[in-house]
């Protein structure tokens, strides 16, 4: 008898935050990875920035030259509500993956609690069924105005775990339009390929699919609903969506297979769990004609080389 790949049941969480909330987020997420757990998921991936929000629309008061004052009390805000790591916030995570026997992947805006607390990521959440912190992953490159709010991750979160449920790993958003991002995790061997976004149009679409294709890995796709109607009426800036379409977000969450095809949605205009079973065999299959980094590689003529070394920005040294 040869190996035999696993065959995983997974569930992609399509809904809002309870945005600038973190608690009220974070006792939405345990209700639905409770949700998710009773339809026997193993693996459950919520969208980006679900804790405490992915704040769509608003400006925080930044032009070039400039900030409002309004802004920045926007900004520290969103700021107090998001996520230290670890934190009270990671513990609960970790005890309601342990409750649903599951991993769990989640988007979450992480304080930075190293250095000076004064800058925010992007990450993605790992933890596995025992509820540990299995590892995170910080958005290599904020998009356009993302960048005033979120600072950089570096290389060394380029994560890609190795689980009895195959490797997972996966980019946020627009990071998964760098091919050499998408690359590295496939040198890494990816198998379960975890794209969290807040992107809603057609074209993303077209990226889930295509990433299936080329890396042969079953892809799960997974954004918000979100309307203007969820917003605070009291955050200071609400005037910015004063003039934005009643809904924001439309969703577009999807399951696709290592051939590119749906094996589950893409959902749209409502919140809702996605939910398919996935034979890991099908990546091996997809492999034997196309193996981006095996045999179809040409190492040769191409070299990839990743930085995976944490970029502090101080380093202290201790003379002896």
């Amino acid at each position: 008898m040869g190996d035999t790949l696993p065959k995983v049941r997974v569930a992609v969480v399509q809904a809002a935050s309870v945005l600038f909330d973190r608690e009220a987020s974070l006792q939405k997420a345990c209700r639905l990875i409770a949700e998710a757990a009773a339809q026997g998921a193993q693996l459950i991936l919520f969208p980006e920035a679900f804790i405490p929000a992915y704040p769509r629309g608003l400006g925080f008061g930044t032009v070039v030259g400039s900030r409002s004052v309004s802004g920045r009390q926007s900004w520290e805000r969103f700021w107090a509500n998001s996520v230290d790591v670890p934190s009270s916030t990671t513990e609960t995570l970790g005890a309601a993956a342990c409750e649903a026997g599951a991993y769990l992947a989640i988007g979450v805006v992480e304080r930075d609690v190293q250095f000076s607390r004064g800058t925010l990521y992007c990450t993605l959440l790992y933890f596995d069924p025992q509820g540990c912190l299995l590892g995170k992953h910080r958005k290599l490159r904020p998009t356009a105005a993302e960048r005033v709010i979120w600072g950089e991750g570096d290389g060394s979160t380029l994560t890609v775990l190795d689980t009895e449920l195959g490797r997972v790993g996966g980019l946020i958003c627009w990071e998964n339009y760098m091919p050499l991002a998408r690359m590295a995790l496939y040198a890494k061997g990816v198998e379960l390929y975890l794209a969290p976004t807040a992107d809603a149009r057609d074209s993303w679409q077209a990226t889930l699919r295509h990433i299936a294709c080329e890396g042969r890995c079953f892809v799960l796709g997974c954004n918000q609903f979100v309307t203007r109607a969820m917003y605070p009426a009291d955050l200071v800036d609400i005037s910015d969506l004063a003039d934005a379409p009643g809904i924001l977000c439309r969703g577009g969450s999807a399951i696709v297979s290592p051939l590119g095809e749906y094996v589950a949605g893409p959902l749209y205009d409502e919140e809702g769990v996605l939910m398919a079973d996935l034979d890991l065999a099908e990546v091996a299959r997809g492999k034997f004609d196309f193996d981006v980094v095996g045999h179809y590689a040409r190492p040769d003529v191409f070299q990839l080389t990743v930085n995976e070394q944490p970029a502090p920005p101080i380093v202290t040294r201790h003379l002896p």
